[in-house]
């Protein structure tokens, strides 16, 4: 089994900390289904910052030849269009060239590589369009231990606009991450442990180096997640500036899932600083 890709390292910490917590939007819905010729289709909608977004994607597998089309259309008029490949070219490699394009407008291009092997994990990422600019990580790993590091390159320029390394330790039932970011003047430090099959807690520390002389220069944040059967879940997270976001999930019935969060900002009560929202998901 492959390690994990770099931006996973921290998964499971980052996954309680910050999945599933519904205050976002304050109306988000999203409807699943497979026509039986095999296509996906998934449209999404929500409402956010007084403003209304959409989109309607298909998705097409050729199992046999490894070859997945998806084709996206927003309420931007973006067409978004991505092309994928898998082991075509060498075992372990996926292919992908993704498109965005509004008519008459904005347009993006990107080659995007992956490549995983039993104790390696690579990725490219390349804007044909911006630069061209080149985004590439990789990480290896054995035995729950993983390393790796990550970088940004200016192709045009030829300069290193970012770099970030890692190093995390994933067991059965607990896993740690050491981050560092932005040119390593970023350090988060995650740790994550399943206490129970329906008790997981997380949490994450981060350090910013720009900022040592701030009266707080670490940010704190802790949350858990509570099964409380295998149909719903309850989720809290305490942050050190005084925001605790809460999230309930209930399967309502085979297909159907709601969703309700908050963020309650415990530093100004009586101002008009929180946040709600209402999920809805469907399947079919």
């Amino acid at each position: 089994m492959a390690p994990p890709a770099f931006s996973d390292i921290a998964k499971e910490t980052n996954d309680v900390l910050g999945r599933d917590f519904f205050h976002l939007a304050p109306v988000s819905v999203d409807f699943k289904s497979v026509a039986p010729n095999g296509v996906a289709f998934t449209t999404k909608g929500k409402t956010a910052n007084g403003k209304t977004s959409a989109s309607l994607e298909a998705k097409y597998s050729d199992k046999p030849t490894g070859v997945t089309v998806t084709q996206g259309w927003n309420t931007a008029n973006a067409l978004d269009t991505k092309f994928e490949v898998v082991d075509a070219l060498s075992p372990g490699l996926k292919s992908e060239l993704s498109t965005s394009i509004v008519p008459g407008g904005k347009k993006d291009a990107k080659l995007n590589l992956y490549f995983s092997q039993p104790i390696v994990n690579a990725r490219a990422f390349v804007d044909l369009l911006k630069g061209p600019v080149f985004n590439g990580d990789i990480t290896v790993g054995q035995d729950g231990f993983t390393t790796g590091v990550s970088l940004a390159y200016d192709v045009k320029s030829a300069v290193l606009t970012n770099y970030s390394a890692g190093i995390g330790y994933k067991a059965p039932v607990y896993a740690i991450s050491l981050i560092a970011s932005n040119n390593l003047q970023l350090f988060s430090a995650g740790y994550y442990h399943k206490v129970s099959p329906t008790v997981e807690v997380g949490a994450k520390g981060t350090y910013d180096s720009k900022k040592a002389t701030a009266p707080n220069p670490v940010a704190i944040e802790i949350a858990t997640k509570y099964q409380l059967d295998p149909s719903a879940f309850f989720k809290v997270k305490v942050a050190d500036s005084g925001v605790a976001s809460l999230a309930y999930s209930q399967n309502l019935r085979p297909g159907v899932k709601l969703g309700l969060g908050a963020a309650i900002d415990t530093l100004k009560l009586s101002e008009s600083a929180h946040k709600f929202g209402l999920s809805l998901s469907f399947s079919a």
